[in-house]
């Protein structure tokens, strides 16, 4: 059985879990928000789109 995740809970949960556990501010996590939304936006998109898509699937065991 798959159970399948968007990466968005992922990231959100981890985000989450910092503020409470660790102490992180929460301007920080805005801050770093706003900057991925600025990434998302440059030359630089497909690299980390390519990137991550790669790291999940490594994760997963999944070869393409």
């Amino acid at each position: 059985m798959t159970v399948s995740l968007p990466l968005v809970v992922v990231l959100g949960f981890f985000a989450w879990a910092a503020i409470k556990y660790l102490g992180v501010r929460v301007w920080i996590v805005v801050l770093i928000t706003l900057f991925g939304f600025w990434l998302s936006r440059t030359f630089l998109a497909p690299a980390i789109e390519s990137g991550t898509r790669s790291g999940v699937t490594v994760i997963n065991g999944q070869y393409i």
